[in-house]
């Protein structure tokens, strides 16, 4: 029986929490846990199967792994940094970008049922790598100087209130940048999974009630929930990569 009497087991966060599944070498590994390892060996069996031998003549494996490899390289990659700056970072892209839709299928995948980017762990990690990959080529480029001016946003021309414009342009880059970079992923896949899971958990409860007729319609909704999620599941993948390149865009360029 829930707390509030009615007898319906109200989702929260008890969705997102797990019991360790087995402990290696100290370590506890639970479902999420789990899931990201199988997400980062499928990412590199299906491209290694893919390309590990590579045919003029592609063949179904191969032509698919291509689809998905030109669509990062030419619609997100060459969009954002160009052919000339961009090509050296579309392996990297590819990979992010594939591993973070996997990690967001999950949720409709039976027995796994759970998107592992719904746990701000995951999506901090990535976007620190991102982060820590435009620090250090804004250093790289532009030498410390330039690193300061380019996250500072400083601008000469704007004359009185440019202390103010630095300070909040170097919070900006150096802290909110990353946070927001992560919780974007991270809030969207939350929030579908908290919905997913209550109109699952409504319709197995009306089902067993005399409204069965609510119970068909919480069903369809739950149907409707997934066909979204899919939706949502890969634009998010796409604009976590497109944000990546973006500030990597934003580290090549020459700042005046």
């Amino acid at each position: 029986m829930s707390d509030n009497g009615c007898g319906f087991p109200a989702p929260g966060l008890n969705s997102f929490l797990f019991k360790p599944l087995f402990t290696v070498g100290g370590y506890e590994f639970n479902k999420v846990m789990l899931l990201a390892l199988v997400t980062t060996g499928l990412v590199i069996s299906f491209f290694w199967a893919a390309f590990g031998n590579a045919k003029v003549v592609p063949g179904k494996l191969q032509m698919v792994a291509e689809a998905g490899y030109d669509f990062v390289r030419r619609g997100i990659v060459y969009e954002t940094l160009g052919k000339r700056e961009g090509e050296k970072y579309v392996p990297f892209m590819v990979s992010l970008f594939f591993f973070v839709w996997i990690m967001n299928i999950w949720s409709v995948i039976p027995l796994a049922q759970i998107p592992v980017s719904s746990l701000i762990a995951f999506p901090m990690v990535l976007a620190a790598t991102v982060w820590l990959i435009w620090v250090s080529l804004t250093f790289k480029r532009h030498g410390f100087v330039g690193f300061f001016k380019n996250v500072t946003g400083y601008d000469k021309s704007l004359g009185a209130v440019l202390p103010l414009v630095m300070v909040i342009e170097f919070f900006s880059n150096l802290f909110v940048r990353p946070f927001t970079h992560a919780v974007r992923l991270f809030a969207n896949m939350f929030a579908g999974h908290l919905m997913l899971v209550m109109f699952t958990v409504a319709s197995w409860y009306l089902l067993n009630s005399y409204m069965i007729p609510a119970a068909g319609v919480s069903f369809v909704m739950t149907m409707i929930m997934i066909l979204f999620e899919l939706f949502v599941q890969a634009v998010q993948a796409y604009v976590f990569v497109l944000l990546a390149c973006s500030y990597i865009q934003g580290a090549l360029a020459e700042h005046h």
